[in-house]
């Protein structure tokens, strides 16, 4: 019988959730991404015609640069905000990652440099790297089987 309650709750409470504006979400998403990758491909740029970097060695200085720009917003307040109004779209790998550390950082800097900013920091990046790594052999072993003649 609390089985039927629980079914007959969950329907009647359906009625009166908000729907999801999946559409604009994702358009938002989309918009935001977009601009956040447009503005690394500008500052390659910079890189690539003010430094006389090539299109291969640019990419490193660019990718400090946007975790430098995405950790001080964060620091800021500003990232969060760009965030619960892009959702997803802020999660762009590089800036998105720099986000998640930086706010780890922060939310324990009460507990000391050691015990507080830099273990709840690394919680989150030692997995991340764990499975990148991970990823990259196994993506690696399967490209060396696939293109390497028997």
């Amino acid at each position: 019988m609390p089985s039927k309650l629980k079914d007959n709750y969950q329907a009647d409470i359906k009625k009166f959730q908000p729907k999801p504006p999946y559409v604009v979400n994702c358009v938002k998403a989309f918009l935001i991404g977009g601009l956040i990758c447009t503005f690394g491909q500008l500052i390659q740029n910079f890189y690539i015609y003010n430094f006389n970097f090539t299109q291969q060695t640019a990419g490193n200085p660019t990718v400090a640069t946007l975790i430098l720009i995405a950790a001080l917003l964060t620091g800021f307040g500003i990232y969060d905000k760009i965030g619960q109004f892009a959702g997803a779209g802020s999660a762009v790998p590089v800036t998105g990652f720099a986000n998640s550390m930086t706010s780890a950082a922060l939310e324990h800097k009460t507990e000391g440099i050691v015990l507080g900013i830099a273990t709840n920091m690394f919680k989150l990046a030692g997995s991340v790297i764990v499975f990148g790594v991970v990823a990259a052999y196994v993506l690696g072993i399967i490209r060396y089987l696939l293109t390497s003649t028997f």
